[in-house]
């Protein structure tokens, strides 16, 4: 079972603002709060935020390069999915592969793809059966 993963973010109020409705939304609940970082809890496991130095900030995130790619979740059903999927659009946030979405995984993946402030993906993905 996953401990926990820590994510360096560029800019900590957005990725908070960000973060906070989504995970709240899939059952976590915060967990830690400091003045450089934030964690979220579901069950035993946890996601962690924190500032990244201003001496590291010069070179940007890119899911391309060596390191994360994207975070999946599970959704609770296709309707969370779409519920989802409009709150992303009433905020603003672009949907990734919109041409193909939901179904941007394959034609049996019921998903929404979209982007974190550092462009990190995100992807919520619905139950198969």
């Amino acid at each position: 079972m996953l401990h926990h993963v820590e994510i360096y973010v560029s800019n900590l109020e957005k990725s908070i603002e960000f973060w906070d409705w989504l995970l709240i939304k899939l059952g976590y609940e915060t967990y830690q709060k400091w003045e450089q970082g934030i964690s979220w809890k579901y069950n035993e496991t946890y996601l962690v935020f924190v500032q990244t130095e201003q001496r590291f900030l010069e070179i940007p995130y890119h899911r391309s390069r060596v390191g994360l790619n994207h975070l999946a979740f599970h959704a609770k059903s296709k309707e969370q999915v779409d519920s989802v999927t409009k709150e992303l659009e009433e905020k603003g946030i672009s949907i990734l592969y919109k041409d193909r979405h939901p179904y941007a995984g394959g034609k049996d993946y019921y998903s929404v793809f979209f982007e974190d402030p550092d462009r990190i993906k995100v992807e919520l993905v619905a139950p198969t059966n």
